[in-house]
This record gives C-alpha cells, sequence and structure tokens, in this order.
C-alpha cells in the first residue's frame, strides 16, 4: 500500500500525553488512533502498530497539537474524514499527503514549531504576579540559538538544540513561540518557566547564563516545567510533503473545538462568579 501523512489535531486535556503508555488503561492519543484503524481494519487486531508507522514526535500530558504529523502504509480510501468516523471527537484528522516509501515522519521533519500561551498580566493581578515584556522579550532573546540544553530537561542525552524564541502580547497574555528542528523532553514548558521568571524579576536575566553552563543545576535552582494545558505543537515542516486539506474533516475539527471553546469560556464566566461573589 502506498504511504501517506496525516496532519492530526486534538485536545490534550483529558490524554496521558500523545505516545502509547505501557499501562493498558492510560488514555493516549496514539491509543485512539490505533484503535481508530483497527475499527477500519487498517491495522490488524493483533498488529503492535501499522507497516511504517511513524509520528512527527511525542507531546506530554494535557498539550495539545494543532498539526501533529503521523504516517503510515494505508489504502487510497482512508481520508481524514474516514479516520474522523472512528476517532474520538477530541482528535481530528484534517489533511493528508502522499509520501514517499521510506518516508519517516520522525526523521524527515526539519522544523517543529510550538506555542505556549502565558497568562502575564501587566499589573499584578488576583496573586499573579506582573511581567514586563521587556525582560520577558530579552529573556528570549538570549535562549534563542544553539545551546546545550541539558539543564532544561530530564534527557541525559542529545541536549545541543538549536532555539528560536520569540513572544508577542496579546491582552493579559504573552504568545511565546518556539522553533526548533527538534525538541527535547519538557524543554519548551522549561524555557518558558525561565522567560517567565526573568519577566517578573523573580530571577535576574544573568539566571540564563548559569543554566546554559555545561555544568548540572543544583536540585534547588532546578528550572520546573510550565504547566502544559497552554501548549500546542502549531507546525510541523516537511519541505518534500504538499498537504491537502479535506473540507469535510477540517470542518468537522473546528465545530468540535469551536464548541469546546464556548464551553471553556462559559465555565470561566461561572469560576468568575464564584471568585467575585466571595469577596
Amino acid at each position: 500500500m502506498p504511504r501517506r501523512a496525516f496532519r492530526i489535531a486534538y485536545d490534550g486535556t483529558d490524554y496521558h500525553g500523545f505516545q502509547r503508555q505501557p499501562q493498558p488503561d492510560v488514555p493516549t492519543v496514539e491509543d485512539a488512533i490505533f484503535d481508530a484503524l483497527r475499527d477500519l481494519s487498517v491495522l490488524e487486531p493483533d498488529a503492535d502498530k501499522p507497516a511504517g508507522y511513524a509520528a512527527a514526535g511525542r507531546t506530554d500530558a494535557g498539550v495539545s497539537a494543532l498539526a501533529q504529523t503521523i504516517a503510515l502504509e494505508a489504502p487510497d480510501w482512508l481520508a481524514p474524514r474516514a479516520l474522523n468516523g472512528r476517532l474520538p471527537a477530541d482528535v481530528r484528522a484534517w489533511a493528508v499527503a502522499d509520501a514517499p516509501p521510506d518516508f519517516h515522519a520522525t526523521h524527515h521533519a526539519t522544523r517543529r514549531e510550538y506555542t505556549y500561551h502565558l497568562y502575564a498580566p501587566l499589573t499584578e493581578t488576583d496573586g499573579a504576579p506582573a511581567v514586563d515584556d521587556d525582560r520577558f522579550r530579552a529573556a528570549c532573546e538570549v535562549l534563542s540559538g544553539t545551546h546545550d540544553v541539558y539543564n532544561l530537561t530530564p534527557d541525559d542525552h542529545n541536549t545541543e538544540r538549536s532555539l528560536s524564541l520569540a513572544a508577542e502580547r496579546d491582552g493579559d497574555y504573552l504568545v511565546l513561540t518556539v522553533a526548533a528542528g527538534g525538541f527535547s523532553r519538557e524543554l519548551v514548558r522549561r524555557l518558558v518557566s525561565l522567560a517567565r521568571a526573568v519577566g517578573t524579576g523573580d530571577a535576574p536575566r544573568e539566571k540564563i547564563d548559569r543554566v546554559l553552563e555545561p555544568e548540572p543545576l543544583p536540585g534547588h535552582e532546578g528550572i520546573a516545567p510550565a504547566s502544559p494545558e497552554p501548549l500546542v505543537l502549531t507546525d510541523v515542516r516537511y519541505p518534500d510533503l504538499e498537504f491537502e486539506i479535506d473540507d469535510e474533516a477540517a470542518q468537522s475539527a473546528r465545530s468540535v473545538f469551536d464548541r469546546r471553546r464556548i464551553d471553556r469560556r462559559t465555565g470561566a464566566r461561572v469560576a468568575g462568579q464564584l471568585t467575585d461573589g466571595m469577596r
């Protein structure tokens, strides 16, 4: 069968990450995809994974994606809309590309991009410290470039990365975009924590110099990862692939995530009333 690549969007809130876990009762996005492929008889019931299968990368528990990419040997009729018919509502395929027989979704990706929606008010709000945009952007500038990020990941090898960080103000939020050829585990979320600490004044800019030194940080100086829920895998680049949007599948995805946006806005209003009612 031909090899095909699919763009997958998902809300990671209810999943323990993208990649399958050893525990069978831990829900992951990959499990949901494999279950759908079994229902469609693309994956045999006793097969571990589809032929030629690979994914662009792992995302941690709670992290969402717009452009997670999987590739596998698949029949021509397996359009994104067909896959969506067996996927849960919070996991949606929305585009597809024909791929060469040797295509590998992990190894052939040339660039990955994440977006983090950091709550960063300009003035202290309900216990959230103010974040200075200039200090935050200065931290991003220092963190951009080629560095050994050993102190910003639990990984203990292959930790040199060429990073690009940029931040834009959007109301009470700083939207941080981080791009690289590849990412170590928890790297983006620890970058967010470090830049935020500099932006709030909790850490001096020189803290970044110490973090980027090759010597390990002592435990009490370590950088904890920021919360996973504001993080989205927004792009994965493959120069030789041309993805075609499946209009029906994309509309299905927009409807699902639009509904979730409304539900969460409503939830925020309810939480706000409870908070304000006790002042």
